[in-house]
């Protein structure tokens, strides 16, 4: 059954030091074979004067936020055509790619390229999975299924989806996604 004790100088909110709990479950669970409710997790809060490092008091960083959270609203912004929420959203180099496109690199880009092929497309998700990467970004992959219309009206649903995103310092700087919508389109 593993433990993990951590210390945190006070001034996480619950639900931030509830995030770190389920991320550090998680994290163990990936090499230890034990299900969740074998894994302990205790937060050992200290206050900011009874911390030091260099010499210098030292003060919690603030909390990144979620980067599935941050993904949701991008991708709520983007099914409502709310660009300008969504172009906030994006960091420095954001690239996108689509089955079958190079690297896009504005929604524009994305806007036109997406107006011959179907009149608007909805999302249903089953899950959203974040880690973090070695490097310096968030991962994020969102799965589900599509619904919409193709630029005749005619309906379609249930098409596989999976989009992976990369998030460095609560931005969005790459997208990629697959999806059947090919397959589909050419089925019907």
């Amino acid at each position: 059954m593993p433990v993990i004790e951590l210390h945190v100088i006070e001034g996480y909110s619950d639900s931030e030091k509830a995030r770190l709990c389920e991320a550090l479950t998680d994290a163990v669970r990936i090499v230890v074979p034990a299900p969740p409710e074998a894994v302990t997790v205790m937060i050992h809060e200290l206050p900011a004067a009874s911390y030091m490092r260099g010499r210098l008091a030292r003060h919690p960083a603030p909390a990144l936020a979620d980067p599935a959270e941050t993904v949701r609203a991008y991708l709520t912004a983007m099914e409502a055509r709310d660009l300008d929420t969504a172009q906030n959203m994006l960091g420095a180099g954001f690239a996108m790619t689509f089955p079958g496109t190079v690297p896009m690199r504005s929604l524009e880009a994305l806007i036109a390229w997406s107006r011959p092929r179907y009149k608007f497309v909805t999302k249903t998700y089953e899950g959203f999975d974040a880690m973090q990467s070695p490097e310096d970004h968030a991962i994020v992959y969102c799965r589900g299924t599509l619904s919409g219309e193709w630029p005749d009206g005619t309906p379609f649903d249930g098409i596989r989806f999976i989009d992976r995103f990369e998030i460095t310092a609560g931005l969005l700087t790459r997208q990629d996604v697959w999806n059947d919508i090919a397959e589909e389109r050419g089925a019907s």
